[in-house]
């Protein structure tokens, strides 16, 4: 699975990092448009930052994505266009590690989009999808969704939904995971940091980076035992 992006995906807990969250008009990664964009700004596991703005998307929302986000035409209409927040956003996060919940599949795809259409080219930052994280630390839960994991680590869910609130649940479910990382054995790819994965190949099956194809480092399953 790839997000097109320049960056890796990591499986690990960093002390720095950027918590970010995105509303869009849906969930189609081609034709789309971001509408909301917030980030939290983490240094030494501690909030010290925050970034966030609606965006117009120079079309009408659809009442389905407004009944998630409740975010309306009218609150957009004086936005700033994504031409302008991106720039914002990318200095805000410049040289940070990437944290978001569902991002590899969704998120990411979106701003590696703008970001090409903005200067040619895609994210560079690395980048933690808390989702993988919950389904390593938390394999009990019969859902990983963001508000089921504050469910499980007893946090507010108040305002869920809005890019801002959703980043802030994010920081505080991330941060309860780590120390839960350190007790789980995780492959990790000696060559990127990303999770190495089970997979099955001509030859049966061999763990495969999840980075793969920008990461095409192997293992033998039988070097795990």
């Amino acid at each position: 699975m790839r997000n097109d992006g320049g960056g890796k995906r990591l499986m690990a807990y960093v002390p720095d990092y950027v918590v970010f969250d995105l509303e869009t008009t849906g969930v189609n990664v081609k034709s789309d448009a971001i509408i909301e964009i917030s980030a939290v700004k983490v240094k030494a596991g501690q909030v010290e930052d925050t970034f966030s703005t609606l965006v117009n998307p120079q079309r009408p929302i659809p009442a389905a994505a407004s009944s998630v986000n409740h975010i309306t035409d009218e609150m957009v209409a004086d936005a700033p266009d994504i031409g302008t927040v991106l720039p914002a956003f990318l200095a805000f996060a410049q040289g940070m590690v990437l944290v978001g919940h569902n991002i590899h599949m969704f998120d990411m795809q979106f701003l590696n989009r703008e970001s090409v259409a903005f200067d040619g080219k895609p994210l560079e930052n690395d980048y933690i999808d808390t989702l993988y994280v919950a389904r390593n630390c938390l394999p009990g839960l019969p859902r990983h969704r963001l508000v089921d994991l504050a469910a499980y680590f007893q946090i507010g869910t108040k305002g869920a939904h809005r890019a801002l609130q959703d980043c802030m649940m994010n920081q505080q479910c991330f941060e309860k995971m780590a120390g839960m990382l350190q007790d789980i054995r995780i492959d990790i790819c000696p060559r990127c940091g990303g999770q190495l994965l089970k997979r099955k190949g001509k030859f049966g099956e061999f763990f495969g980076c999840c980075n793969y194809p920008r990461c095409r480092f192997t293992k033998n399953i039988s070097a795990n035992l």
